[in-house]
């Protein structure tokens, strides 16, 4: 894998200007605390100008501050903070005003800060002609036009495509990329006279299309149908793709029994087909409701810089399509802020409003928007968080069904390869190294009080792990309790001993960066071992409680920017040396805790400990055996008997414990410590032992 200059994708943390104090000027602070309180819109910008954050307020000046204060508990915050050089607030009249012009400023500015669609290309739709005498159905990927009814958006352009195809086989309606519709449709529009008597002027004018040949088009080129009876086609093709399939089954059942009953027998059998048709849907439908329900069910799953959504949009109890849709925010936003932000934007692209849109989260604004959505669709809308029930479930499936999609378009699109570019050069940047981290060692270490003390080493080569190089090590110094630093120091000094830095085993060369797991602390210990040994390694260290960086040249830690590349590869690698050094850890525990304890039994030697394990096959048989169990065997005395008894009782005791201890000690250490995504759990591990 290559390391290419990742395109500029967030603002510069230095500000391309100095702040505004630094000019004499007011502060940011002083600057806000003279915004009035009406509710509005607010636009932070950076040294440059930009727009990087867009947000809505019913008090505006008491929202702002909480932005400068640091009040505000999102992660992204003081980031965002660091960068803002100045801001511009609109004021309007009310809070759900402030809403619309939030959601128009994003798609005008498309600020870094806020949540978006992560290629925020144009999505299909499918739209209906409405201005026109004879509407038309289409595909499109343009934007909303006046006198066109759009129907979407579509993630999947072919099922967009396959919708058009089956709704032209149950109604017929012209399409819009038909020539006959189109040479049509400029007739009319140049004689709006002749509209009134299409019918009789087409029959004269025109000539039938291929699509009226084969049943898909009603001939309103050849004037085979008058605008009302097309106006009925037409209201059936869009309560269709509105999900209001009962109505079209109503009217074509009626329409069939009157054609039977006029002894129309070719017209009723055209109508059969085409309830075939809509009817054939329902046998391929798996997600279904008892009721006849309107509501989206909106499911997200999240990586740690990106995300997807999937709606599951439900219409008379049957789930009519799914869309998927990829977002710029991941775990970088809190769940609230990343849901909040792709409903506004979803439905702001949409005028398919259900009654109930269903979440995994309750919204703080929920009120709010279920508000502006019934607006948009002119019946009550709500936000609805359901909590048990089928309505749960189907959340749990759409939020299994986003997994999937993120997978799909990170393998499509190269995601990971993207990220770990940017991860590789952003830490080249931000550590001040030479050239991007290729080889990166991790080490860890795992106690209990002293007591099987181990390291692990972690490689991470190209930015992905390398478990053929992992490593992990005894360590050998006699203590009587935990001591990370002797601990930290013996193991380097081994790893980088002149004999293992020739070893095949080992990297033939020192790596190009060395991540120690702790603080201050931590990294001084291995920069005197490095200094003892001679090696000149660039090293830092990775604090748990801050996720801050600590380099030998600064006093000062690195804080990477929450939510890049770089802080999620270098958590990545810390993360994964404590997983492998803490599993060899409790297999030593587990070893010792296995080991026979006859051998501390005064008159057991090897010939009766064979004899009272062959006569009870395991270790938890004899411990569950009684004193004259025990003494039931063959060569064993009963006061020998008493005394495995006793001193089984005595290691019980103690083991329950050493097991206390261990999972007070391990909860501590890994409650900060996620497992890291992508990376296996049960690697081929080297219990590596060198002399020396």
């Amino acid at each position: 894998m290559s390391v290419k200059d990742p395109a500029p994708h967030m603002p510069d943390l230095g500000g391309a200007s100095p702040r505004p104090e630094a000019l004499g000027l007011p502060s940011i602070a002083e600057q806000v605390s003279q915004v009035p309180t009406s509710p509005g819109c607010y636009l932070w910008k950076d040294g440059k100008g930009e727009v990087i954050y867009v947000g809505k307020a019913k008090n505006l000046r008491s929202r702002m501050l909480q932005y400068v204060n640091l009040t505000d508990d999102r992660a992204k915050i003081p980031l965002m903070m660091q960068v803002v050089r100045s801001f511009d607030y609109v004021v309007v009249g009310s809070e759900h005003e402030a809403l619309v012009l939030e959601r128009n400023l994003i798609e005008q500015y498309h600020p870094y800060f806020n949540v978006d669609f992560k290629d925020d290309k144009s999505y299909p739709y499918i739209a209906i002609t409405e201005s026109d005498a004879f509407p038309a159905i289409k595909y499109t990927r343009e934007r909303h036009r006046k006198g066109t009814r759009y129907f979407g958006p579509y993630t999947d352009a072919r099922a967009a495509r396959e919708t058009i195809d089956t709704l032209r086989k149950a109604v017929p309606i012209c399409i819009s990329t038909c020539a006959e519709w189109k040479r049509c449709r400029r007739y009319l529009q140049s004689h709006p006279d002749d509209v009134a008597v299409a019918n009789m002027v087409l029959a004269k004018r025109g000539r039938p299309c291929f699509d009226y040949h084969v049943g898909r088009g009603p001939g309103a080129c050849c004037g085979a149908i008058d605008t009302v009876e097309y106006a009925s086609h037409v209201r059936q093709v869009e309560n269709f793709l509105s999900g209001r399939r009962s109505q079209i089954v109503e009217e074509l059942e009626g329409q069939m029994r009157e054609a039977a009953q006029n002894l129309e027998f070719e017209r009723a059998g055209r109508l059969k087909h085409r309830l075939e048709v809509i009817n054939g849907l329902d046998d391929r439908q798996q997600v279904t409701f008892p009721s006849s329900v309107s509501l989206d069910l909106i499911g997200f799953f999240r990586e740690e810089t990106i995300s997807c959504a999937c709606v599951f949009v439900v219409r008379e109890g049957r789930t009519i399509r799914t869309s998927e849709f990829v977002l710029n925010k991941g775990m970088d936003v809190d769940e609230v802020e990343l849901e909040a932000g792709f409903l506004k934007r979803y439905y702001d692209e949409t005028s398919d409003i259900p009654a109930e849109v269903d979440l995994a989260v309750d919204l703080p604004d929920a009120e709010l928007l279920g508000e502006w959505l019934t607006q948009k669709r002119g019946r009550v809308c709500r936000i609805h968080r359901p909590q048990r029930g089928e309505k749960s479930r189907l959340l749990e499936m759409a939020a299994k069904n986003a997994h999937h999609a993120l997978n799909r378009y990170m393998v499509r699109t190269g995601y990971a390869d993207d990220r770990t570019n940017q991860a590789l050069l952003q830490l080249e940047s931000a550590l001040a190294l030479d050239a991007p981290p290729m080889r990166i060692e991790c080490f860890d270490i795992s106690t209990l009080h002293g007591a099987f003390t181990v390291a692990s080493m972690v490689v991470f080569t190209n930015g992905r792990p390398d478990k053929s190089q992992y490593r992990r090590f005894k360590i050998r110094a006699d203590l009587d309790e935990a001591n990370d630093f002797v601990s930290m120091q013996e193991v380097l000094g081994r790893r980088y001993s002149p004999g293992r830095m020739a070893d095949a085993r080992f990297a033939a060369a020192a790596p190009d960066l060395l991540v120690v797991d702790g603080g201050k602390p931590q990294l001084t210990a291995a920069m005197t071992q490095l200094e003892e040994l001679g090696l000149d390694i660039p090293v830092c260290g990775l604090a748990k409680s801050d996720e801050e960086v600590f380099v030998p040249w600064d006093d000062t830690p690195v804080v990477l920017p929450s939510g890049s590349a770089s802080l999620y590869l270098i958590k990545q690698v810390r993360d994964e040396s404590h997983r492998f050094a803490i599993t060899f850890h409790r297999e030593l525990r587990t070893k010792a805790q296995s080991v026979s304890i006859l051998d501390e039994v005064e008159g057991v030697g090897p010939k009766r400990r064979r004899a009272i394990m062959r006569h009870f096959g395991s270790m938890k048989r004899l411990r569950a055996a009684s004193v004259e169990d025990i003494a039931a065997v063959k060569g064993v005395p009963e006061s020998v008997a008493r005394d495995i008894w006793q001193t089984l009782r005595a290691w019980e005791d103690d083991a329950v414990r050493t097991q206390d201890a261990a999972r007070t000690q391990d909860a501590a250490r890994a409650k900060d410590a996620t497992q890291a995504p992508g990376v296996d759990r049960d690697p081929v591990v080297h219990d590596v032992q060198p002399e020396g």
